[in-house]
């Protein structure tokens, strides 16, 4: 230490009463041992969905918020549970589909429903074969970076039900992978091989041996490999609820502090006004004031899409 700093060596600046002096005990400038603190404890959450399911969509708003609060204590893992394998045989009877053209109607009440804007007329104009397709280029990508992949899945949501685009497509595909800065050919290639059919066919297992039956399931699970499943969209307390019973009433849940709309806004590129109200807990139709408060007029666009407002950063 150079002689303008050893007349310092047992100064301190005081937390609680932000003074700075002397300290009181030469113990003060010394090393000291102390306690660690413990970790947090984790839970597994796996959460099944499919591209085109369009409850997992709309629960997009409460599952960010609930990621970002309680992300301290759950390690989220995404499993495709394959909603579409083609339309051979298939029927959804208790929506009353039974053909392509038959989603259009249902899509669009989901979407008035939970104000996640859903167009829905790509089933009558362009409709998807499959949702294994998305699927596959979603586990092709999710085996290299977690984060990147579920980019992906939320352009691909974003494209098939507010932007009314056939995500089946192998064109469209590839372009919004080639949007994640990768090379969309090579990826969407291995994705439609035999490999993306054995990382498809591995997930929709392993939600069978979870008990999954629709979409969309968090399946909470602790060390022992016990846990709970929620299925359907519930509200962000339940989630929470299942948590600390997961992780044992003993135990302590530690939330954290959501991001600032700024950093928010700039991590996901776009937000509808549905997904600001339900971050920060304000009433419906205060997105526009609230985002307007918050940032300057210079940092995000705005636009109505299927009469929501949907929030960009510029």
């Amino acid at each position: 230490m150079s002689e303008q700093y050893e007349g310092l060596s047992a100064m301190i600046c005081d937390v609680e009463t932000g003074v700075c002096g002397p300290a009181a005990d030469a113990a003060e400038s010394q090393a000291q041992p102390i306690q660690v603190l413990q970790p947090a404890k984790k839970v597994d959450v796996y959460y099944v969905t499919d591209p085109i399911c369009s409850h997992c969509w709309a629960i997009e708003p409460v599952l960010r918020r609930f990621g970002h609060e309680y992300g301290r204590h759950v390690n989220v893992k995404t499993v495709m549970g394959g909603l579409l394998p083609g339309w051979d045989g298939f029927a959804d009877r208790a929506n009353g589909i039974g053909k392509a053209a038959d989603v259009a109607g249902h899509w669009r009440e989901v979407g008035e429903a939970s104000r996640m804007p859903i167009d829905g007329s790509v089933w009558v104009r362009d409709p998807l074969s499959s949702s294994f397709p998305p699927s596959k280029v979603f586990l092709v990508i999710q085996e290299q970076d977690a984060e990147l992949a579920g980019r992906f899945l939320r352009k691909a949501r974003e494209a098939v039900f507010a932007f009314d685009r056939n995500i089946a497509d192998r064109e469209v595909l590839t372009e919004l992978v080639n949007d994640l800065g990768l090379n969309g050919e090579a990826v969407v290639e291995e994705a439609l091989s035999e490999r993306g059919e054995e990382l498809l066919n591995r997930d929709i297992a392993f939600a069978r041996e979870l008990g999954v039956r629709g979409f969309p399931t968090l399946v909470f699970v602790d060390d022992d490999g016990r846990g709970e499943r929620v299925v359907g969209m519930r509200p962000l307390q339940q989630y929470a609820d299942t948590l600390q019973r997961v992780m044992g009433e003993d135990a302590t849940v530690r939330t954290r502090a959501l991001l600032p709309l700024d950093e928010l806004l700039a991590s996901e590129g776009r937000l509808f006004a549905k997904e600001i109200e339900t971050y920060y807990g304000i009433e419906p139709g205060a997105a526009e004031e609230y985002v307007a408060q918050h940032l300057g007029s210079q940092a995000y666009r705005s636009k109505e899409i299927l009469g929501e407002t949907l929030f960009e950063a510029a």
